[in-house]
């Protein structure tokens, strides 16, 4: 017995039309929240940047000036396997922005510098992941916070990776987020949080009056500097994660109209051929009573 290929009734065809609008008009009012919502992540991230820049130049200086062997934060970790902090999305409806990060997680796990390789998620999407992957590596998950990221994670998630790298447990912390670009274009990357990252020479070139004297001063920059640099990771993680949405939400709407188009289409001709059924039909009848 071959298969019988059947055509669509209209009742039918009117019912996939409903729904795809429905679905339509669901993606574009997530795309005017994500675009709403955007905004702010995007001022957000953006502002962040000239703090973190100049923190950097002011430790570069202060780092050179009393010597990078004085504070463990600059020295090489422990003969220990290294850390990665992983921050992704709570939600999806994002495109391939939590995909993306994995993969960008997955390569490092492959590498030499991340064999062995505890993971730090932030986000559920990437715990969801990891937990089923890497149940053996996940060390610390961070999901459910209200209001999404926000200074007291940052300090925790700083203040938690600090420790172990202090304690040998971490031979070095690194970073996965999505930096953003613009609303259309985030990328993921891979930094190192700890050791921290040497002075370059521009930086350590500018001259600063200290208060209090720079050793001490160092110690209280190092620790605000990894806090600025996770609680910056997740601001632009924010921003990148709205874009993505965004985006993809405009793709999903755009595709449900090619798609009600396509059904109306398949609608018209199917009430076109029933149309000319029933004239056929009445034809006939005239016809057998002529006869």
């Amino acid at each position: 017995m071959g298969l019988e290929w059947t055509v669509p009734s209209l009742k039918h065809t009117r019912k996939r039309i409903a729904s795809v609008r429905n679905t339509q008009q669901i993606t574009k009012a997530m795309k005017m929240v994500s675009a709403a919502k955007l905004r702010h992540a995007q001022e957000a991230a953006e502002n962040a940047r000239p703090y973190g820049q100049r923190l950097a130049e002011l430790l570069a200086s202060v780092s050179a000036t009393v010597g990078e062997d004085i504070h463990p934060f600059l020295q090489p970790g422990a003969d220990a396997p290294a850390e990665v902090i992983v921050i992704t999305s709570d939600r999806g409806l994002c495109g391939g922005y939590n995909t993306n990060l994995i993969k960008t997680t997955e390569a490092f796990l492959r590498s030499e510098e991340g064999r062995n390789a505890t993971v730090v998620t932030c986000g559920r999407r990437g715990d969801d992941y990891f937990r089923k992957h890497h149940a053996s590596s996940l060390r610390e998950r961070h999901v459910n916070r209200a209001g999404g990221f926000d200074l007291s994670l940052a300090r925790e998630v700083a203040a938690k990776a600090a420790e172990r790298f202090l304690s040998g447990t971490a031979g070095a912390v690194y970073l996965v987020y999505s930096q953003f670009r613009s609303a259309i274009a985030q990328s993921p990357v891979l930094v190192r949080l700890l050791p921290v990252e040497k002075a370059n020479r521009s930086a350590a070139d500018i001259e600063y009056l200290y208060e209090p004297e720079p050793t001490a001063l160092l110690r209280s920059l190092l620790a605000r500097h990894i806090e600025t640099k996770v609680y910056q990771a997740m601001l632009e993680a924010t921003a990148s994660e709205h874009g993505a949405r965004m985006t993809a939400m405009d793709s999903a709407a755009r595709n449900a109209s090619d798609m009600i188009d396509r059904l109306t289409l398949q609608m018209n001709r199917a009430r076109q051929a029933s149309i000319t059924t029933e004239l056929m039909e009445i034809v006939g009848g005239a016809e057998a009573l002529k006869g």
